[in-house]
């Protein structure tokens, strides 16, 4: 897949330049330098040679097909040079040239005609605007960057050429091997996605590594990432969080749920180890092409130092990283290797006067310990200290016994040589221990990502034909929303419990369903125009006689007739009061990017002001739907605290899961809240007390 690109025997550069300054130039001589074992052809009609090498007027005249077209030319051209490229068999192009939709208006539509072209030839496109394209495994610099980087076992993507450039320079400098770089420019055709799939199936990557602005199509990428994660570690630096630009709208959920919930929520979908920062990616991206993934929890901290031991400790506890136990064998075989004054239990503190033979022995008890799965040795330079020394000894421990390690070198002039060391011998090596802590981190929730098995929905007896009418209904009147005793119907074909009650058209109709129900009730104007009944008087609650609910039912219907004299108004509707419970708050938000969104957490102050939420793209299935429950700060009022019985846990995965399948099945609907879902004690049940639908498309 893609190996035009990643692969080719020969390369064309249309718009090669004799100015050493020019960009052209950059990208034929990158080229030619970088050790590329095929032909490279100078296209430009105004020279006959580049450096030696013989320029041809146009791409008719190359002497033999060529697999990879680079084009720098002016957009204007670009459009006309990829028929040329199609006309000539050139299927894979990757277009240097700026001045599309990145510029505006006029650049747009020259980069829609473009992709229009590419399609009609059968040509796929990386870019426009972008920096280009390496592949170390085939020596190919197809670029206008200013290094190579070494030959390694990342491949990196980046919606950014200016980073891709930092990264690149970062690599080279640090002898980290990449084994692709990929600028991904203005992403009009190759995206994300296709090299998320292409790179899965790469066995010269072992972990792919992104910066992006923004996914081409989020539920492609979420498809490409699940497959991706589920074999190699997919890590991500996600800019442009900011939520400033959200739509405008109006339930509970959407108001809660931004683009950057919708990435977080699409990203733990999908297994993508989310990096917070630069220097977070450079290190995760180290960490996990150079060692391999911890095959169990289970941490040894190696040190000189008790400083630094102490905030590697914290940082595991922090970061659910266990600290190993270690056996009995272990903690006698480092007595007889170590000082009396040497700390024997994890952290393992073999003092500051540590030379590389301590190091060592200390090292290979730690290996041969069954509950360590990895290890993380610190090294703080001291008169006595030994760093190259010690920097050579851990790589051959290391190797010999396969277990994951990295290394965490404080300071620098003095641990520099020993950083080279540790790198070119497979050990990736931190500054600080929380980096390294970090690393360790990543790895492991990888490492339980593998083990987790498909959280396959469950199958849902439903009534599709009841919300298919309802829907029909409401889109053939020109209504946004579902009316709520209409959503309560959806919520029964689904099966999920709703109070008791029904539409009542007069007041007869509303004592005669009061007396069927039972006292009390809640009494609310039945209106397809009206949303917020509150707002306008239109709700009661706790009516307990019939005397009662005669003066709330000219109440209501008085006051909302009067604040709203417009809506149509159908009645009121009668429900049985609900037995108090815990309230909680079920909402789904569709993202325009990745598709429904559901959102659970407690009602009342904690979704109103404290906002203790959490989110899932759908569809969710029952390990992920109970994993929303414990995932709220407020889970221990659920759970059940100080003497309460526990609420109901299962009813509410089980809704949770029903409106998970009726959102994906019913893409119409845009948004929705139960609030609140009432819910009884553990075996009692939930019912959703209140449901509002909104609809689109």
């Amino acid at each position: 897949m893609l190996d035009g690109f990643f692969s080719p025997q020969s390369v064309v550069v249309i718009g090669a330049a004799r100015d050493h300054a020019k960009v052209g130039h950059h990208v034929f001589a990158n080229l030619i330098d970088g050790g590329f074992a095929g032909v490279v052809y100078p296209v430009n009609p105004k020279a006959d040679e580049i450096d030696g090498h013989r320029c041809y007027s146009s791409v008719g005249e190359l002497p033999e097909p060529v697999d990879l077209a680079v084009v720098v030319v002016p957009a204007r051209f670009v459009a006309a040079t990829i028929d040329q490229c199609a006309a000539a068999g050139i299927h894979s192009v990757i277009v240097i040239s700026a001045g599309f939709k990145e510029a505006g208006p006029d650049g747009g539509a020259m980069e829609r005609e473009l992709i229009s072209h590419a399609r009609a030839g059968g040509v796929r496109v990386l870019g426009p605007n972008c920096l280009g394209l390496i592949s170390t495994p085939s020596s190919l610099n197809a670029s206008f960057a200013s290094s190579m980087p070494p030959r390694g076992h990342i491949g990196f993507m980046s919606q950014s050429g200016a980073l891709g450039t930092a990264i690149l320079d970062w690599a080279t400098g640090e002898g980290i091997g990449l084994s692709h770089f990929v600028s991904l420019g203005n992403k009009a055709d190759l995206t994300e996605t296709d090299l998320a799939d292409a790179w899965r199936v790469d066995p010269e990557t072992r972990v792919v590594v992104a910066y992006l602005e923004s996914v081409s199509n989020g539920q492609d990428f979420v498809r490409a990432a699940t497959e991706l994660s589920a074999e190699k570690p997919l890590i991500v630096l996600k800019s442009g969080g900011s939520d400033a630009g959200a739509r405008a709208v109006s339930s509970h959920t959407g108001s809660l749920a931004g683009s950057e919930t919708a990435y977080n929520a699409a990203f733990r979908k999908a297994g993508v180890i989310r990096a917070q920062s630069v220097q977070e990616l450079f290190d995760l991206a180290t960490g996990f092409s150079l060692q391999p993934t911890p095959v169990g929890p289970g941490v040894a901290i190696l040190t000189n130092a008790g400083g630094p031991a102490v905030m590697a400790t914290d940082a595991c506890e922090r970061a659910g990283v266990v600290i190993a136990s270690l056996e009995h064998e272990t903690i006698d075989l480092l007595r007889e290797a170590l000082p009396a004054a040497a700390a024997l239990y994890n952290p393992v503190d073999i003092l500051g006067d540590a030379p590389a033979k301590r190091y060592k022995d200390a090292a290979a008890a730690l290996y041969a310990d069954p509950n360590v799965r990895a290890v993380l040795a610190i090294l703080t330079p001291q008169a006595t200290t030994e760093p190259v020394e010690t920097a050579h000894a851990l790589v051959q421990a290391a190797r010999e016994s396969g277990i994951t390690t990295v290394a965490c070198f404080m300071g620098h002039d003095s641990v520099e040589e020993a950083w080279g060391v540790l790198r070119s011998g497979g050990i990736p090596v931190y500054t600080f221990p929380e980096r390294a802590v970090a690393t360790l981190a990543a790895m492991e929730r990888h490492r339980e990502r593998l083990l987790k098995s498909v959280d396959t929905p469950r199958a849902i007896p439903v009534d599709a034909d009841v919300v298919r009418a309802h829907i029909d209904e409401a889109r053939a009147a020109g209504r946004a929303f579902i009316a709520e005793e209409r959503a309560a119907d959806i919520a029964q074909a689904y099966g999920i419990s709703v109070p008791p009650g029904g539409l009542a058209r007069n007041l007869e109709a509303a004592l005669s369903c009061a007396e069927e129900v039972g006292y009390p009730v809640v009494m609310k104007i039945a209106s397809p125009d009206i949303l917020h009944k509150s707002d306008v008087g239109g709700l009661r609650v706790g009516i307990a006689t019939p005397d009662e609910l005669e003066t709330a039912y000219d109440d209501v219907m008085s006051k909302s007739r009067s604040r709203m004299p417009d809506a149509v108004i159908w009645g009121v509707q009668i429900q049985k009061m609900v037995r108090a419970g815990r309230e909680v708050i079920i909402g789904v938000d569709r993202d325009p990017q990745f598709g429904p969104m559901l959102m659970f957490g407690l009602g009342g102050i904690y979704v109103e002001v404290m906002k203790d939420v959490t989110f899932r793209l759908c569809p969710v299935g029952p390990r992920e739907a109970r994993n929303m429950l414990r995932d709220i700060r407020s889970f221990g009022l659920l759970r059940g605290a100080r003497g309460q019985r526990p609420a109901d846990l299962d009813a509410v995965v089980d809704v949770i899961e029903r409106i998970s399948r009726l959102v994906t099945d019913f893409p119409e609907i845009i948004e929705l809240d139960i609030n609140p879902l009432i819910v009884g004690d553990a075996g009692h049940g939930a019912i959703a007390a209140d449901i509002r639908i909104g609809i689109g498309g």
